[in-house]
């Protein structure tokens, strides 16, 4: 696949990922807003319907004590009957009472003339024809009085109105409202307009002075309040105030979040899986590169042993070189130098099988890395002395007994001492130090050189596969990315650590830790 092809699918895949999660986003948004205008529409309903439940009451207490007041006058002032007319005269009360009354006398004596009538007031069939024996005197006499009743209290309703609009705001909310009651009414509304929720309440007269305040009111948490105008019929400077509290309001609103959470979390772990698999992807594709210049390159490198070999073969037929001893031991030297240098080539390419296995398979046993890098440093010396440096060891380490495949480790000093010497500096004489010290139940052995360095940027890569770290305008390092990512594996099949430190014109230190042997 192209890197263009690879770029646009992953463009394509993000594009798509963030378009699903924004409108999922957005519905979720949606939802929650109209989540809490649900929430503000009940409770707003609800404290109407208990403000409206409060006035209806007060009107009935009013209303009843004056039917207490009106029925006592009435008892009071009520004149003995006439024979014959049976009619009930009031000494007192509202003119508009009394004029009433003075109507249905009148309509009265147009029943003494004529047949049976039935009263407008009460609807009530009505005989006067008495004395006759057609409807007893008594019957009539109680007729006459429940319809003059009826009209009486008629009248006081009127009365009633206007002494509610008038005396019930002079009185304070605590006298007006049963808070008991009050707090019954605010919980059946709810249950009825479905909300099951926790709250509390306040009630502040018009003097902006707390009144009462049950359990749990929380005066600071304002979106969860809400206010209802008590009596809203009083008068603008005498209005009272209730402030009823939702606890559980984010809860209530929040309630719909169940559904979108999993939703998201499944958006979010297709949206990692996607980009690991992407940038799994591109790593393969980089990969795949590096191989294939690894391949270029080993295939160059090849063809220049072979062909000295196969040179040098050609010239050991020739008689004459026979009779030449020098010239004889030269060819053979080179053709000595040239399987070695094509054996080590060879061991290179065997080792890019380590890569493919989980876990390389060790020889262990026990190493004494302090005699390890003593041979090393033994065979490394001469190598380092003819480009004119030094090798120098310090073994602190007191503990160096080690579980260790020897033949891996040893491959491992000489591949970071061969590094060493690769990316030496032409004009400093090279420098390279080999130490060895304990720390805790660790062993640390480190390789310390004076040649080039490398930037930072480098530093996270060097051990990659086939990565090798640009040297700018020097090309006759030769390599194929392979030396650290083999020294990486084997120490960390070891089950130890390995990091570098360097720095551009001073050199490189690599420190490689590993668990010694403890002894009981």
């Amino acid at each position: 696949m192209k890197k263009s092809t690879m770029w646009l699918l992953s463009v394509v895949m993000f594009v798509a990922f963030f378009a699903l999660l924004f409108l999922q986003l957005h519905y979720m948004r949606i939802t929650i807003d109209a989540r809490k205008a649900q929430f503000d529409e009940a409770v707003r309903r609800s404290l109407n319907n208990v403000v409206k439940q409060l006035e209806i009451d007060q009107t009935y207490r009013y209303l009843q004590e004056d039917m207490i007041e009106s029925e006592s006058r009435y008892f009071q002032y009520r004149q003995p009957q006439h024979s014959g007319l049976g009619t009930l005269n009031r000494q007192s009360g509202s003119s508009g009472v009394a004029s009433t009354e003075s109507n249905l006398d009148l309509r009265q004596e147009d029943r003494t003339s004529g047949g049976n009538q039935v009263n407008q007031s009460t609807g009530v069939f009505i005989s006067p024809h008495h004395g006759t024996g057609s409807i007893p005197k008594t019957s009539y006499e109680m007729q006459q009085s429940l319809s003059k009743r009826y009209l009486h209290e008629q009248a006081l309703l009127d009365e009633v109105i206007l002494k509610i609009m008038y005396r019930a705001s002079d009185e304070p909310i605590e006298k007006r409202i049963d808070f008991r009651q009050l707090d019954a009414y605010i919980r059946s509304e709810l249950l009825s307009n479905g909300m099951n929720v926790p709250y509390s309440f306040q009630v502040i007269d018009y003097n902006n002075r707390i009144v009462y305040t049950s359990p749990g009111f929380n005066p600071k948490d304002e979106k969860a309040i809400y206010t209802q105008t008590l009596f809203p019929s009083d008068p603008p400077a005498k209005l009272n105030t209730l402030k009823v509290y939702f606890p559980s309001k984010k809860d209530y609103v929040s309630a719909e979040m169940k559904f979108f959470i999993p939703s998201l979390l499944f958006t979010f772990l297709l949206l990692i899986t996607f980009i690991y698999t992407i940038v799994t992807l591109f790593r393969q594709k980089r990969l795949s590169e590096m191989k294939n210049d690894f391949i270029n390159n080993m295939t160059h490198e090849l063809k220049t042993p072979v062909s000295t070999i196969s040179l040098a073969a050609q010239m050991l037929k020739d008689p004459s070189i026979t009779k030449s001893p020098e010239v004889f031991k030269h060819v053979t030297g080179v053709i000595n130098d040239e399987t070695k240098r094509l054996s080590f080539l060879v061991e290179k390419v065997l080792q890019m099988s380590l890569f493919d296995k989980q876990r390389t398979t060790l020889k262990m046993k026990e190493v004494d890395v302090n005699d390890l890098v003593v041979n090393v440093a033994n065979t490394h010396v001469l190598k380092v002395e003819k480009f004119g440096g030094t090798l120098d060891i310090d073994l602190q380490a007191e503990d160096s007994l080690v579980m260790a495949d020897e033949m891996h480790l040893t491959n491992v000093l000489f591949n970071l001492l061969d590094n060493a010497v690769k990316y030496r500096r032409e004009d400093v004489p090279l420098k390279l130090m080999i130490r060895t010290w304990n720390e805790g139940n660790k062993l640390f052995v480190s390789i310390e050189d004076n040649g080039i360095g490398m930037k930072k940027e480098y530093m996270k890569k060097i051990f990659d596969r086939f990565y090798r770290v640009p040297t700018g305008n020097i090309h006759d390092v030769k390599g194929f990315g392979l030396g650290l990512a083999y020294v990486h594996k084997i120490v960390t099949d070891h089950k130890g650590t390995i990091r570098a430190e360097s720095e551009v014109g001073k050199g490189t230190k690599f420190i490689i830790g590993l668990p010694v042997i403890t002894r009981k």
